[in-house]
């Protein structure tokens, strides 16, 4: 299970982003239950904002059991998922993601081509006194016994966003195969979850 992503770089053209937060850090250990930063549509138009990992739609009442992953498989029918998949659709950004491997649970820097991934997932709203604090998902499929996020070329972003999609073109999004990524054994200092630095990234 990917459980831990990085964005500690970013491109310019992302800081233009409407609602990019101003004192955006680097991360280069993003947890469940950490803040991430997520690109979603509002009436048609790109905006950015910070969310917490662990989706919390506003009917929730069990605040503990709120899940960080959803599985492409089932997420157009799982009531946690299915109106967040139908309505609130997001990417999140992310220079890679780490994966745990073998008896041991070697640590793997995973990474594409480029300097960034989009990751789709699915956002909720959860309004406290007025204030409403966002939350996502991430969307993961099976590869080779283990999970991976979702990942979304341009044009599959464009579809994943975009309010006038197709059921059929999302469920299809949701089935396209795992595209062929960069692998990079590290040392265990990426671990430590209190960790959040580039040593996170040290080779093996």
């Amino acid at each position: 299970m990917s459980g831990r992503f990085a964005l500690f770089r970013w491109p310019p053209g992302l800081t233009g982003t409407p609602g990019f937060p101003a004192d955006q850090q680097p991360h280069w250990n993003l947890a469940p239950g950490s803040q991430v930063l997520m690109l979603r549509q509002i009436d048609g138009d790109l905006r950015a904002d910070l969310a917490r990992w662990g989706l919390t739609p506003a009917w929730l009442t069990d605040l503990s059991r709120t899940p960080a992953h959803a599985r492409a498989e089932t997420l157009a029918e799982q009531p946690m998922f299915r109106e967040a998949f139908r309505l609130r659709r997001c990417l999140l950004p992310a220079n890679g993601f780490y994966e745990w491997r073998g008896v041991r649970k070697r640590p793997y820097w995973v990474s594409g081509e480029g300097s960034l991934v989009q990751m789709a997932a699915v956002w909720e709203a959860y309004p406290v006194q007025g204030h409403e604090y966002l939350s996502v998902a991430l969307v993961t499929q099976p590869l080779a016994g283990m999970r991976r996020p979702l990942l979304l070329d341009e044009a599959g972003a464009r579809a994943w966003l975009a309010a006038d999609t197709p059921e059929a073109t999302l469920r299809a999004l949701l089935a396209r195969p795992a595209p062929a990524l960069r692998e990079r054994a590290l040392a265990t200092l990426v671990n430590d979850p209190r960790l959040d630095a580039p040593e996170c990234l040290t080779p093996a």
